[in-house]
């Protein structure tokens, strides 16, 4: 696996992903070596995390540190090269004869150069848009869904150097030595296709487990406090882009119920201000796996308000696995997952949002219908066992086509 953040040096679902595949597959018996960029997460955020999980047997952690600090991340984002972490990359590729290599978030720790390395199968998950969007997200100048593009003047307002190596022909060439690109929606297949990118797309929908093993040892710790009056959820980072500012006002004027919201970011103190002390709306600040199982299972519905085009937020699939219905902004991949498992209702403005949150309040059986529909989802489409049967059956048809010489269709 080799990622720019892995747990605990990681601020997002991505690398969330990247721990519980790599656990998976080495609970299965497969040997899984993790390279992650520890100058990129330090560049971002200061001190240290408070814990770190214990790696299950099988699985070797290699946090790459360059001795130049930020530089490091920052002469990768200009150039899209490895750059001073090189050498130590490409000894850890070298070292054994592995059979595959799984590139996820790479933008910090390799830049697209990255994806020339080694000689395994390589598989490329496309967790953001940072094939087609230098600011990952598609969420342009910070403010609405980027529909033109505008690239570097979205950079200058995100406060970001422009990647230099975007005018180049690297990423078109780097791009050629990937075997499968996965994508964890359709929407997200689409979406890549339509911008022009011509690599071998294949839809691979993410799988989880709700049983954290970092949270075994810290039971005692791990309770959560949660109001006494119903609630709705919200989980994630709080970022603009998030949506959470647009839910905030319905739970300040005539509240309906109480509103959670589980999460960090630089978003926060803008959005404390705006819930101005109210005593329905609760910050909880990070939690961990099993403080959220707590919180899914109380929860009335968990909202999903996202303003920009998701890839397909971890979130959904937590929730359908403790029973619990979602509503969800219509935009992006989130309709698609809520149409697929029958778990939610769908929402165009707040006028929507606020209906939808009173049948959820005052209708139990549409509740326990739609958190039912949501967990058989889960349970047929979406838990650890059913995503790396996929997972497998994709790198064996991979090693299959190569063997033979042929093309792999998609």
């Amino acid at each position: 696996m080799v990622t720019t953040f892995y747990p605990p040096y990681a601020f997002g679902g991505d690398a969330n992903y990247v721990r519980q595949l790599s656990h998976a597959l080495a609970r299965r018996g497969h040997e899984v070596e993790v390279i992650h960029c520890l100058d990129s997460y330090r560049a971002l955020t200061k001190g240290e995390p408070p814990r770190i999980p214990q790696e299950a047997p099988g699985v070797t952690v290699h946090s790459i540190t360059s001795g130049v600090g930020i530089l490091s991340p920052l002469m990768t984002h200009l150039t899209g090269y490895p750059f001073f972490k090189s050498r130590q990359i490409r000894a850890i590729l070298h070292a054994k004869t592995f059979d595959v290599i799984h590139f996820h978030n790479i933008s910090l720790i390799g830049g697209p150069a990255i994806l020339r390395y080694g000689t395994a199968i390589k598989l490329y998950t496309m967790h953001e848009h940072w094939l087609i969007c230098p600011m990952h997200v598609l969420f342009k100048f910070n403010r609405e869904v980027c529909t033109q593009r505008a690239c570097v003047r979205c950079e200058l307002v995100y406060r970001r150097p422009p990647q230099l190596w975007r005018a180049t022909s690297l990423l078109t060439w780097s791009l050629r030595h990937v075997d499968a690109f996965i994508a964890p929606s359709r929407f997200t297949m689409q979406r890549h296709s339509v911008d022009g990118l011509h690599i071998p797309l294949v839809h691979l929908s993410p799988g989880l487990s709700m049983v954290s093993d970092s949270d075994s040892s810290h039971k005692d710790e791990d309770t959560v406090s949660v109001p006494p009056r119903p609630f709705f959820l919200f989980v994630g980072r709080l970022e603009k882009l998030k949506g959470v500012q647009t839910v905030i006002p319905l739970f300040r004027q005539a509240p309906i119920a109480d509103l959670v919201i589980a999460g960090a970011g630089s978003y926060e103190g803008h959005l404390r201000k705006l819930a101005a002390e109210s005593s329905h709306i609760h910050f909880l600040g990070w939690c961990t796996t099993s403080q959220l199982r707590q919180l899914y299972k109380k929860a009335l519905a968990v909202i999903v308000p996202s303003l920009t085009l998701e890839v397909f937020p971890l979130v959904l699939l937590e929730a359908f696995a403790m029973g619990t219905p979602v509503i969800v902004r219509d935009l992006g991949p989130l309709p698609e997952v809520v149409i697929e498992s029958s778990g939610g209702v769908i929402y165009r403005d707040a006028a929507e949002l606020k209906h939808a949150m009173v049948q959820m309040r005052d209708d139990p059986a549409l509740r326990r219908q739609l958190g039912e529909a949501g967990q058989h989802a889960y349970q047929t489409h979406w838990t650890e066992d059913a995503h790396i049967e996929h997972y497998l059956q994709l790198v064996e048809e991979i090693r299959t086509h190569k063997a033979a010489g042929t093309i792999r269709q998609t």
